[in-house]
């Protein structure tokens, strides 16, 4: 067998019609041993390219035996164990290329592969995913068809009973299908399946974080990451701030915070920022802001569009408050962070 991109075996819902809702994936793999997939190839009958093959609970027993002389990793073969109680349906997908999702199994086992931490923001293709991935109602039983929600809560009310509708979107909380180590998320719902949140992460009870985009960590998060944007280490987004996502108006420039960079509260980003930069608390900066660049002396050099400073280092974006220009001078001091703030663990 050629290399595999990927592969992971899910628990999943699907609907009244058999078609699936989502995919829980434990322990996805990403470029797995080639006996490893080999093994699951074996036993399902796989025959090349990227699929999403249904598990009967029969293969169950012969697919554990093999992969477990493949030397399939521990985590593998426990989730095989604990499949066999299982009443919801199992999947194993296999991803031969890392082609954009044409399913919804492949399109969960993507947005594992980010939340583990196995590759980062743009590291997986992810294209067409909005068109594949079915509007989902969230609620206190798990994911329900919309077209079947009228009945289920029918149902639960018969009961004695209120299903309850968290949300209804294409893409779930994050915190329902991974936990990463060593983070801190105060409201759940606002950090999406897909995110990437590295170690050291706060997410705070305002703070948001879309799918395809993250942390590096440590940093704390009290603003909007839009999707596609990616926040450097040790960076703090302040309060109700925002960062301009291609999915927002950003066009094809890809948004993303440097290191040590601070962006103060109620203010955003329509450009690339460098390490050690900061954006003023109130200052909207987009690619066409004109901007009054100044020497270490505070002179006028020259006036240019923010487009030109996108991912300069040590710049410090502030609005005169006297005349209301915008203006960028060198950032004298990095932005430090408070140690025991960032604390996780």
């Amino acid at each position: 067998m050629t290399a595999m991109y990927s592969l992971g075996l899910g628990v999943g819902t699907r609907n009244q019609k058999g078609e699936w809702l989502e995919v829980f994936f434990p322990h996805p793999l990403l470029a797995p041993a080639s006996e490893t997939a080999s093994a699951i190839a074996a036993a399902l009958g796989y025959n090349g390219g990227n699929q999403a093959i249904e598990i009967q609970q029969a293969q169950l027993p012969g697919l554990h035996e093999q992969l477990e002389q493949a030397g399939a990793p521990a985590e593998l073969l426990q989730s095989l164990s604990q499949f066999r109680s299982s009443k919801r349906p199992l999947v194993a997908v296999l991803l031969e290329s890392d082609a954009g999702p044409a399913s919804v199994p492949e399109a969960y086992l993507k947005l594992h592969l980010i939340s583990h931490r196995l590759v980062k923001p743009h590291g997986t293709n992810i294209d067409g995913i909005f068109g594949v991935l079915p509007n989902v109602a969230w609620t206190n039983q798990g994911a329900v068809d919309l077209q079947e929600l009228p009945e289920r809560q029918l149902q639960a009310r018969l009961a004695g009973e209120v299903l309850e509708v968290a949300c209804v979107d294409k893409f779930p909380k994050m915190s329902n299908y991974v936990v990463p180590a060593g983070v801190r998320i105060a409201h759940t719902a606002r950090v999406r399946l897909g995110a990437y949140l590295g170690e050291g992460t706060t997410i705070m009870h305002e703070g948001f974080v879309n799918f395809n985009a993250g942390t590096e960590g440590p940093g704390m998060i009290e603003g909007r990451i839009s999707a596609g944007v990616m926040v450097g280490a040790g960076s703090d987004l302040g309060g109700g701030c925002s960062t301009m996502g291609t999915l927002s108006g950003g066009g094809n420039i890809v948004i993303s915070v440097g290191d040590g960079c601070l962006i103060g509260a109620n203010a955003g980003i329509g450009i690339p920022l460098g390490d050690r930069c900061t954006v003023e608390s109130g200052l909207y900066v987009t690619a066409g802001t004109k901007v009054a660049v100044l020497d270490d002396q505070g002179n006028l050099v020259e006036y240019a569009k923010a487009r030109d400073l996108a991912g300069k280092p040590d710049l410090l974006f502030r609005r005169n408050s006297v005349n209301g220009a915008v203006e960028c001078l060198t950032n004298k001091s990095a932005v430090e962070l408070n140690e025991a703030l960032h604390a996780n663990n």
